[in-house]
């Protein structure tokens, strides 16, 4: 009898839940419909400004060389922030929603791929695989970070722990990764792409190719490299952490199966990145990314205007740049205490004798509700 009036109590719960989440999404909807009406006017002033100084900083690059490497190093930093600002272009039109044109998102998002090294249409289908599923701990390892959960990790063997410790070291994160990732990563396929990917990718790579062939004929082919590789270092660790900051950060949201919520899992386990407006303007706004979450159809520059339009929006706590540096620190899912803790974190539970294993996994009394 007891079980029974348990069990009548959690599907009351579940529903009342359920409800609750109906409400908040008949509330957002409407808000973020405004905001998603794409502009060919402030499209093609970002598509020109962005563009214009990626051409001019690469040739001042060349021309410093001459000068001041401090002074290359320099605009080698301004360069890179300027490639994740014309990949915020690309992502943009991936969703739709930088130009109201289907074919016209698509021929500036392919372009766009060319410079930064990325196979758009491929890049597409994993991204939406990304955006299907973030937050789901069941549907994890497709355009993600990966993530373990402690149980996984204590679970694994000795040489997938260093792997993932290894996976998780910042220079490895910020330097490494970035070369593995545009330069070579994106050069292959994945096996379930369908054939538009596969031939994404290798469309893609012969206009890389054209490109590196052109800019090593007119300037030289170790001077190519000289500027080129350390540009794509730098805007691969830019956007690699701009990447990781979205989703591992004190305070993050997972949820397994049914229990998993799309708006939760927007305002929730993306965050609120607030950055100075500077940084704000290279990184083509992509720090409302609780606001891109819940609406991928606005375009990026409609993004702080949607964010200021409610307090829903706005209840959503900020990550600082210097609260940022906290999710490097942040390893593992603990789904016991429902957060994400340090390697270090998870020594001490287990000298203190704690429960560091997935007994209480998804406990019915402990899901958040919407």
């Amino acid at each position: 009898m007891s079980a029974l009036i348990a069990a009548t109590a959690f599907a009351g719960t579940v529903a009342a839940g359920q409800d609750l989440r109906k409400a908040r999404v008949a509330e957002w909807k409407p808000i973020v419909a405004k905001f998603q009406k794409p502009s060919a006017l402030r499209a093609a002033w970002q598509l020109t400004n962005s563009v214009a100084l990626y051409i001019l900083l690469w040739f001042l690059m060349y021309w410093s060389l001459k000068i001041s490497h401090l002074l290359t190093l320099s605009l080698t930093i301004l360069s890179g922030a300027v490639v994740v600002r014309v990949f915020i272009i690309m992502h943009d039109c991936g969703h739709g929603s930088f130009l109201k044109s289907k074919l016209a998102n698509d021929i500036v998002g392919f372009v766009a791929g060319i410079v930064v090294f990325t196979p758009y249409y491929h890049w597409r289908w994993e991204h939406s695989l990304h955006h299907a599923s973030s937050g789901d701990l069941d549907r994890r390892g497709t355009g993600d970070v990966w993530t373990m959960t402690v149980q996984e990790y204590l679970e694994s063997s000795r040489w997938m722990r260093f792997v993932y410790r290894l996976a998780r070291n910042p220079f490895v994160l910020l330097v490494i990764a970035p070369v593995f990732v545009f330069v070579f990563r994106q050069r292959f396929s994945s096996r379930k792409a369908n054939s538009r990917e596969r031939w994404s990718v290798w469309w893609t790579n012969l206009g890389v190719l054209g490109m590196a062939l052109t800019l090593s004929w007119v300037f030289g082919w170790k001077m190519y490299l000289f500027i080129q590789l350390p540009i794509t270092i730098v805007a691969g660790a830019i956007g690699i952490w701009m990447f990781y900051v979205q989703h591992q950060f004190d305070g993050a949201y997972w949820e397994r199966g049914e229990a998993w919520d799309y708006t939760v899992a927007a305002l929730q386990g993306s965050s609120f990145y607030r950055l100075p407006k500077i940084l704000q303007w290279f990184s083509g706004s992509i720090g409302f990314h609780h606001i891109h979450h819940l609406s991928p159809r606005i375009p990026n520059y409609n993004l702080e205007r949607c964010h200021r339009a409610h307090p829903i929006f706005q209840d959503v706590k900020p990550v600082t740049i210097r609260s940022s540096l906290n999710s490097a620190k942040l390893h593992l899912w603990d789904e016991e205490r429902r957060k994400l803790i340090s390697f270090r974190h998870l020594k001490r539970l287990q000298k203190r004798g704690a429960d560091t294993g997935a007994s209480a996994r998804n406990p019915p009394h402990a899901r958040r509700q919407c």
